[in-house]
């Protein structure tokens, strides 16, 4: 046993030890904080949250595709034999049955459609949510709000649960996805290195997209039914402590110096940004209304195994980052040709689209697909970057509401697809439906020759700024130039109590928070 002395004298040391190891823990902390807030490595970092959030989103969206049908039907099932235990005659049995088949798929149509539909209703209040209190807070609440509704999937036992889960994960999507491709154009500001940070979005998208249908029905196969949903909160969670981390939220910083975004309506009046709007919309429905339809078609004419029917998607997912490579860099070194890029790649959408119908198996199937793709990434690749400069050039650099707007232009498609798709395929056919979307898109690529002169507008300036630079042609004009210069020069006019005019400090002037004038 050791003397009394001896044990007194270890406890200062002891002290002194774990507080000098405290202290380089801090201090690795801090440095290892002070890294991560530099410019470029905070900016990559944010980008690998972003694209996380956008990963999640689009697996999530998909993963249900080869597993929630199959509950269902067991449901279904289970109903369908409380139903026949009950006393009927033959017609009332068979007309129960024909009944629930269409219910049935009545039910899967609209469970895929709520989130859409839904993130379709809350994007023009995200928006500009997003406009007035920034991105980070919008990309956390849509992190949570994706989190539980992973959770509820997993855990659900009825339609109506996996309703409800469905429907928060639009919820959630409106906040995650605009909020996170916002933030990507506000960090981002040269041009050529936001548009390859908007094609690695894209990227993810897409991967997320088509890899979620064989990763969830390996892992329902063999796993069960909650466990690909519990892999994908786990992930959903690890991003959204990444971004509470990195991001800091909550952080008490000022927020009243945000220069205030340009209304939504009024974004979604201004003709270039309708224009890229409805080239978004019109070139993601091919993939919309063929995702919920050519399962059954494959299966009807091609006799198409359970294994190829999932695997369906998955081979385009190279022509797709193939496409936003390629457009990235011609856009890099003809920035000028962005609607050119758009227009042929819904060129391509338009040809793969009317030849999906006659393929005659696998194989074939697999090259109009991956010209869709293909297509695809050509369009969001040049024209999400179109979005961020045109409001650049023509409001105020504030994000969340034009790329609302491109949200808004995407759940349309898909929102529109499980309803309406079956429909169109039921009353007219699926050749029709392919023959149709086909040319909707190669008629509609000459509509991006308006955006041809858009590289030519100077930032900061509106039209009506451009015919002021001339020189002023009468009083009005006149003292508009005069109190635009002194606002450049951060003075703005007052008049003191004896009526006369003197000059303050100014920090933000009210014509630049409202975008200024267009025609």
């Amino acid at each position: 046993m050791e003397p009394e002395g001896t044990t007194e004298s270890h406890a200062p040391n002891l002290a002194q030890s774990a507080a000098s190891k405290l202290s380089r823990m801090g201090a690795r902390t801090k440095q290892l904080g002070d890294v991560m807030q530099e410019p470029t490595r905070h900016k990559r970092i944010i980008l690998v949250i972003v694209c996380t959030a956008l990963l999640l989103d689009n697996m999530l969206y998909m993963v249900i595709v080869p597993i929630i049908p199959d509950y269902l039907e067991g449901l279904q099932k289970q109903a369908d034999r409380t139903q026949a235990a009950a006393p009927h005659d033959n017609f009332t049995n068979g007309t129960v049955h024909r009944a629930a088949e269409r219910n049935f798929d009545l039910q899967i149509g609209i469970l895929f459609a709520s989130k859409a539909i839904l993130q379709l209703l809350v994007n023009p209040l995200s928006g500009t949510f997003i406009d007035r209190v920034g991105y980070d807070i919008p990309l956390f609440i849509g992190l949570n709000v994706m989190f539980l509704s992973t959770l509820i999937f997993a855990f659900a036992e009825s339609y109506a649960t996996l309703f409800l889960a469905r429907s928060m994960q639009g919820l959630g999507s409106a906040f995650a996805d605009t909020a996170g491709i916002a933030m990507i154009a506000d960090k981002y500001t040269v041009e050529a290195e936001r548009s390859k940070a908007l094609g690695i979005a894209l990227a993810f998208i897409s991967f997320g997209c088509l890899v979620a249908p064989p990763f969830g029905g390996i892992l329902y196969q063999f796993a069960g039914r909650r466990v690909p949903f519990l892999i994908l909160a786990c992930v959903c969670l690890t991003d959204g402590i990444l971004c509470l981390v990195i991001l800091k939220p909550f952080s008490n910083r000022e927020r009243e110096n945000m220069p205030v975004g340009t209304p939504i309506h009024r974004l979604m009046i201004d003709p270039y940004i309708a224009v890229v709007a409805g080239a978004l919309t019109i070139c993601n429905i091919p993939l919309a209304f063929l995702e919920p339809t050519i399962a059954r078609w494959m299966e009807e004419t091609m006799h198409a195994s359970q294994w190829e029917i999932g695997m369906t998607w998955f081979p385009a997912f190279f022509p797709h980052v193939l496409g936003v490579y390629l457009t990235v860099k011609l856009a890099a070194k003809y920035p000028h040709l962005q609607w050119f890029y758009g227009a042929i790649g819904m060129v391509f959408i338009g040809a793969s689209s009317c030849t999906v119908p006659a393929c005659k198996n696998f194989g074939q199937l697999m090259i109009p697909l991956c010209g869709i793709c293909f297509g695809i990434a050509f369009v969001d690749t040049a024209l999400l970057p179109t979005l961020g400069f045109l409001v650049d050039v023509r409001y105020v650099s504030v994000y969340g509401s034009v790329y609302a707007i491109a949200d808004i232009s995407y759940c349309l498609a898909y929102a529109m697809g499980p309803v309406v798709a079956g429909q169109i395929v039921h009353d007219l056919g699926f050749v029709q439906l392919n023959l149709g979307m086909g040319l909707a898109n190669v008629l509609y690529a000459p509509a991006l020759l308006l955006l041809k002169n858009v590289t030519k507008l100077k930032p900061s300036f509106s039209e009506r700024n451009m015919l002021l630079d001339d020189g002023p042609t009468g009083l009005y004009d006149a003292i508009k130039m005069e109190q635009r210069e002194k606002k450049r020069k951060g003075l703005c006019t007052t008049l003191d109590e004896n009526g006369v005019e003197t000059f303050a400090q100014r920090s933000y002037s009210e014509e630049e928070s409202s975008g200024g004038e267009y025609a």
